[in-house]
């Protein structure tokens, strides 16, 4: 798989040759985390908090808040990890400060060792200086102690002239359980398959933002399909995660959809078709993920109107819970129907916050029906939230966010003034 690289100089995302010479900036590290995070995860470097000049953290908590990525630079202590896994971050990424008694303290699953190599020695110092340390060593000795490794051969990084593919399937072995990311020299999809296939991931910069290689091409390179016109089974699912129904997608289809963001697909009949292009049921883009044996894809999109061609949400009926509510109440504040108790509410606040009051108090009374009480407490939550302009998505994105903390506000009775 292909994990894209961001990496973070005086605010603007940058791209360096040999860790020294810039060699171009390609500008607003969220706008570039916005045309990366459809692949998953992304690493994030702060090059600045890395090289002991300065940082970048008001713009990385920024990131850590918008999608999944893997923090790396300046990461030295325990304290400064569990920030960043606190902030939100998929992962830590941990470099020279790495050893036993501060990665004992970490959450081993949430780890990633960086070990940047020259010609199988380990370099420090902004990869200045040799640190006498062998490269399979080191990996040996960290491999219980986390979650994964990020080797960077660093004689290749920048340089686009492909990786060292040998060094990489001996650092997969000596690696074990932990998952191995390969860094440096990467430029081509087949490198980025030849990795998966032996397995490791692709850590990618350069030939991403030089166009060498299209992110649609590198998600794509480990597929493989055993049927006949080559496709692949794409399983459509909305941001909650719910099965909208299944389409097919060829290498080209999945190209322009990770280019344009949109539901781009291949019918087995008609070939190339865009979702909503003629209905308006229209769909945006937000994640492509691979599933295990490499042979189907999951598209997570923002589905306009209903999924099926029978107008219904989903290739199975109408979907349920709380996403449709979410839906409906959020169509209720644009539509504005006459009568609605739901436009009632959202017109007069005072109403809705004393009803919210009402149905907190409700669900604590001794001997309350809980699900009916919780399910009322809810209703005026979203009503809330959608008065807000606040979408369920983001609220379920607060909880995952709050699921990944490491450390734990104590919980106590709050006393009221």
């Amino acid at each position: 798989m292909i994990v894209p690289s961001i990496d973070i100089v005086a605010g603007s995302t940058v791209q360096l040759v040999g860790g020294e010479e810039q060699a171009l900036d390609a500008g607003d590290p969220v706008a570039v985390l916005d045309r990366f995070s459809v692949a998953g995860e992304v690493a994030v470097v702060d090059i600045d908090a890395a090289r002991g000049e300065g940082d970048n953290s008001a713009i990385v908590e920024d990131l850590c808040s918008r999608a999944p990525i893997r923090v790396g630079g300046g990461v030295r202590t325990v304290d400064s990890a569990l920030h960043w896994l606190d902030a939100g971050a998929a992962k830590v990424v941990i470099g020279t400060a790495a050893d036993e008694r501060l990665l004992s303290e970490l959450p081993a699953d949430r780890v990633v060792v960086a070990l940047d190599a020259r010609h199988g020695e380990v370099v420090t110092h902004g990869w200045r200086q040799g640190s006498g340390r062998g490269l399979l060593d080191s990996i040996t000795r960290f491999r219980e102690l986390c979650g994964g490794f990020l080797v960077t051969f660093v004689e290749r990084e920048g340089k686009l002239g492909g990786t060292d593919m040998e060094m990489a399937r001996r650092v997969v072995d000596a690696a074990g359980t932990s998952r191995v990311t390969i860094a440096g020299g990467i430029a081509t999809a087949d490198e980025i398959a030849e990795l998966d296939q032996m397995g490791a991931d692709a850590q990618v910069g350069m030939s991403l933002y030089t166009g060498g290689l299209s992110l649609g091409d590198a998600l794509a390179a480990p597929l493989q399909s055993d049927r006949p016109d080559a496709l692949w089974s794409t399983v459509v699912v909305d941001e909650h995660g719910v099965a909208l129904g299944l389409a097919w997608s060829s290498p080209e289809s999945l190209r322009e959809a990770v280019d344009t963001r949109r539901g781009v697909y291949q019918s087995r009949s008609r070939g190339r078709w865009v979702k909503g292009e003629t209905s308006g049921a229209t769909q945006e883009l937000v994640r492509v993920d691979l599933d295990c044996d490499r042979d189907a894809l999951r598209f997570t999109v923002r589905q306009r109107d209903g999924f099926c061609h029978t107008g219904t949400r989903t290739c199975w009926g109408e979907d349920r819970g709380l996403a449709r509510l979410d839906r409906r109440l959020h169509g209720m504040a644009a539509e504005r129907p006459e009568g609605s108790n739901t436009v009632r509410l959202l017109d007069d606040m005072a109403l809705l916050d004393s009803k919210l009051a009402e149905e907190t108090g409700e669900l604590i009374s001794p001997g309350a029906d809980i699900a009916s009480e919780a399910a009322d407490l809810l209703y005026f939550a979203l009503v809330k939230s959608v008065a807000a302009g606040v979408a369920l998505e983001e609220i379920e994105s607060i909880l995952d966010s709050r699921e990944r903390r490491v450390r734990r506000r104590p919980m106590e009775i709050k006393e009221v003034e």
